[in-house]
C-alpha cells in the first residue's frame, strides 16, 4: 500500500500528535508499505487559509502516486476548500487523522464562528476519519454525522519500554523530601501551567518541586510569562524549566517524579497521562476532553475542573500528606497502563482500516 501523509512542519516535532504520526509511519513501513510525507510550512492562520488558492499545492497533491492520502487534521485551514477541488482530480480517498479539533480549544469569541465554519467544511470534505479517542469521535460526529467510515485507534504509552518496577513505586513515594511534580508538554496556555503555579502559590506550608519538561517555543510569550512568574515568586530553586528532553532524560525524570500535573483545558487524548501511569505516577488532568478515558478518578489519578486551582491545591496537599495513597494510586496507574494497547497494535488497526479504503 502506498500512503501519503500530509502534515505541517517536520514529523520530528516534539508533541503528542507528532509522536502518533511518527508511530503510524514506523508501523506502516515495517509492514512493507511506502509512506510519502508531504510537509506544508507552519505559517499564520490567514496564510494557511490562502493555501486553498494555491494551484501549485493542488497540482502537487493531484500528482501523488498513492493509494490513500492521510491528512493530519491540524492542516485543515490549508485544505478546507482545496480538498473539494482535489476530489474531482484523484481516485485515492482522503482520510483525516483527528487528534482534536481547533474548535474544542479556547479562542477569542469573535474568531470562533470562522474557526468552526472552516473546520466543519474541512471535515465534510474527506472520505473517512482516524480518531485518537472516543471523545474526539463524538465531537466530530456531533458536527458532521456518522455516515463516513472511521476507526478509533488510541495512542499508547510504551515507546520508552519499562520505566519502573512495581516495588520501586512505594519506595519512591515514601522517601523523605519534597513532593516532586512533573509538568510534561509544550508550555502553552491550553496545557494549564498557570493553573499549576496558581495552585502552588496556595501551598506555602508544603515542600514541593516542579519540573516543567517541554518546548518553550510553541507559545513563547506565554512561556516567558510563566518563567517570569516563577522567578517573581522566588521559586528559581523549586521550578526547573528543562525544555524538551531526549528519551533517556525523560525516562529519568519519570522515574524520579511523584506525580504528573497537567490540568489542560482540553486534550483529545493525552499521551502524557498514559506515559506517566506507565512510570507509576498518578496523573492529574481535567474533566474536559479525553483525559477521563485514561485517568480513573480517585484510582489512577484525579480529574479537576479546568482552571480550578483551589481544587488542584487541595489534591496536591492530600497526596503529599498521604504518601501511602500516592503509592497505591501509582501502582494502580501502572496496572491500568498495561490494559491499553501498545503502539504496534493501535497503528496496525489503522493500517487495516486504510487498506479497506484503498481497495
Amino acid at each position: 500500500m502506498r500512503v501519503g501523509l500530509l502534515i505541517y512542519g517536520t514529523i520530528e516535532t516534539v508533541s503528542g500528535g507528532y509522536i502518533y504520526d511518527r508511530k503510524l509511519v514506523e508501523v506502516l513501513e515495517s509492514a512493507g508499505d511506502s509512506v510519502e510525507i508531504i510537509s506544508l510550512p507552519w505559517r499564520s492562520y490567514p496564510l494557511h487559509l490562502a493555501d486553498n488558492l494555491s494551484n501549485s499545492l493542488l497540482n502537487r497533491l493531484a500528482m501523488l502516486n498513492v493509494d490513500v492520502l492521510v491528512q493530519d487534521e491540524l492542516n485543515h485551514p490549508s485544505l478546507f476548500l482545496l480538498n473539494e477541488k482535489l476530489r474531482s482530480r484523484v481516485r485515492y480517498p482522503l482520510v483525516s487523522l483527528v487528534h482534536h479539533l481547533r474548535t474544542s480549544e479556547k479562542h477569542a469569541r469573535l474568531m470562533m464562528p470562522l474557526y468552526r465554519r472552516v473546520e466543519v467544511r474541512y471535515l465534510r470534505s474527506v472520505d473517512g476519519y482516524i480518531f485518537n479517542s472516543n471523545t474526539t469521535r463524538a465531537v466530530v460526529e456531533g458536527f458532521v454525522g456518522t455516515d463516513k467510515p472511521s476507526v478509533v485507534a488510541t495512542p499508547a504509552g510504551d515507546r520508552m519500554g519499562k520505566v519502573i518496577e512495581p516495588a520501586e513505586i512505594r519506595e519512591r513515594a515514601q522517601a523523605e523530601g519534597p513532593l516532586r511534580l512533573l509538568f510534561l508538554g509544550s508550555v502553552i496556555s491550553r496545557k494549564g501551567l498557570h493553573v499549576v503555579l496558581d495552585a502552588l502559590n496556595k501551598l506555602d506550608s508544603m515542600d514541593w518541586t516542579l519540573t516543567v519538561a517541554g518546548s518553550l517555543e510553541a507559545e513563547p510569550g506565554y512561556a516567558r510569562r510563566m518563567i517570569g512568574r516563577a522567578e517573581r515568586c522566588g521559586w528559581s530553586h523549586r521550578v526547573n524549566f528543562t525544555g524538551p528532553l531526549v528519551e533517556e532524560d525523560l525516562r529519568r525524570i519519570l522515574r524520579e517524579s511523584h506525580l504528573l500535573v497537567m490540568p489542560s483545558s482540553y486534550e483529545g487524548f493525552g499521551i502524557v497521562y498514559l506515559e506517566a501511569m506507565g512510570a507509576g505516577l498518578p496523573a492529574i488532568g481535567t474533566t474536559h476532553g479525553a483525559a477521563r478515558e485514561v485517568i480513573r478518578h480517585g484510582e489512577t489519578g484525579y480529574l479537576v475542573e479546568p482552571g480550578d486551582s483551589d481544587g488542584l491545591a487541595r489534591t496536591l496537599l492530600q497526596l503529599n500528606q498521604d504518601r501511602e495513597r500516592l503509592a497505591k494510586m501509582g501502582k494502580a496507574g501502572l496496572e491500568g497502563f498495561t490494559a491499553f494497547p501498545g503502539w504496534a497494535e493501535s497503528m496496525l488497526k489503522i493500517r487495516h482500516f486504510l487498506s479497506g479504503l484503498a481497495g
